[in-house]
C-alpha cells in the first residue's frame, strides 16, 4: 500500500494545537490516526486539541489511560480516543472493539505498538520525538487514504 513520510517541527504547544486543528478539519469517517512516542512527548496534547477543535469548544477531554477508550459523539463526527499503554498483549485489543469506531467515526490510538501486527494499515501514523522542553519533532507516515490530504495536513493547503 503506498505511503508517504514527512517530518514537521512543532516549536511549541501552540504549534501542536495548530497541527491538531488541521488534523481535526481533515478527519472523516473511517480514519485511524496513531500517536506514538515517549511519555510526555505530546500524544495526549495533540489528541485533546484535535477533539476540542472538532467540538468547537474547549470540552473536557480526559486521558483514557485507565478507561482505555473514551468516545466523543460530536456534531460532525464520532471520535474514539484509545490509550493502549496499560495493555500487556495485542490480543487484549480485541475486547475494545476498535473496528466499531470506523463505522460512524474516527479512531485516535495512543501507544499503537500494543495493536496486533498489521492492524489499521491505511492509517496516519504520528510519532513524536522530544527535541527539548517545548519543541517536538513529528514524523508522519501517511497511508494511501491520507495522501490526497497531505498538503492540507502539513500546512493548511497553503
Amino acid at each position: 500500500m503506498p505511503t508517504a513520510t514527512e517530518t514537521l517541527e512543532l516549536a511549541d504547544q501552540a504549534a501542536t494545537k495548530a497541527f491538531a486543528g488541521r488534523l481535526a478539519r481533515l478527519l472523516t469517517r473511517g480514519d485511524v490516526v496513531t500517536l506514538s512516542g515517549d511519555l510526555g512527548a505530546g500524544k495526549s496534547t495533540l489528541a485533546r486539541a484535535a477533539i476540542q477543535a472538532l467540538a468547537g469548544a474547549p470540552i473536557e477531554v480526559p486521558s483514557p489511560t485507565f478507561t482505555l477508550v473514551q468516545i466523543y459523539d460530536l456534531s460532525t463526527l464520532t471520535v474514539w480516543h484509545a490509550d493502549l499503554y496499560r495493555l500487556n498483549h495485542p490480543s487484549e485489543v480485541d475486547e475494545l472493539d476498535l473496528d466499531a469506531a470506523m463505522v460512524d467515526g474516527a479512531l485516535l490510538v495512543e501507544w499503537p505498538d500494543r495493536l496486533p501486527h498489521g492492524a489499521f494499515p491505511d492509517r496516519l501514523a504520528l510519532h513524536f520525538d522530544i527535541v527539548d522542553a517545548t519543541r517536538r519533532c513529528l514524523y508522519l507516515t501517511l497511508g494511501f487514504r491520507w495522501l490526497d490530504r497531505r498538503n492540507s495536513l502539513l500546512d493548511g493547503g497553503n
